[in-house]
């Protein structure tokens, strides 16, 4: 979530509340990477940039699956996350340790035992699972369609540019 409060000035300031898009659509494209990159060639045909936004239509969240997970799997999760806390508090303890010989033995157990406690909870929490979601994924927001949009003032020059673009490709 953003601010609402914007501490830029008047004349670069970018609208801080979500507003729609405005202008005309000069072109469209299936992916976000081609209307990227017809911004791209805007900007090396030096177009005054501040006019254009791109505009995702028709989201979806896309969830793709990357793995299964198994009981080893989030224990070892849960040991490696545990030690690191473990170190931490090793570390903290040893600021205060009396002797100086035993600050290493202190953080050596103190990543143990986190490491022990981490490997319990993430069994466990996969036990409490009992067969729902035993699967990893990585999720991303995408659009059908992604339109370049131009202010009225010089959409006529963004969309003669990217015509050209268009036919140099081709051609």
């Amino acid at each position: 979530m953003t601010s609402p409060i914007s501490f830029r000035s008047a004349a670069t300031a970018v609208p801080s509340l979500p507003t729609p898009p405005t202008g005309f659509a000069v072109a469209a494209y299936p992916t976000y990477a081609q209307a990227q990159g017809a911004v791209e060639y805007l900007i090396k045909n030096e177009f005054s940039i501040q006019d254009v936004t791109i505009v995702g239509s028709d989201l979806q969240l896309v969830e793709r699956v990357i793995g299964r997970l198994t009981a080893g799997k989030l224990a070892a999760a849960g040991a490696a996350s545990g030690a690191w806390m473990g170190l931490f508090v090793g570390l903290l303890m040893g600021f205060f340790a009396p002797v100086q010989g035993g600050v290493l033995v202190l953080m050596l157990v103190s990543v143990l035992i986190g490491a022990a406690f981490g490997a319990v909870m993430g069994y466990l929490g996969y036990s409490v699972a009992k067969g729902r979601r035993d699967f990893t994924s990585a999720s991303q927001v995408v659009a059908r369609r992604y339109d370049v949009l131009c202010e009225p003032r010089s959409a006529e020059q963004a969309r003669d540019l990217l015509t050209r673009m268009e036919l140099g490709q081709r051609g």
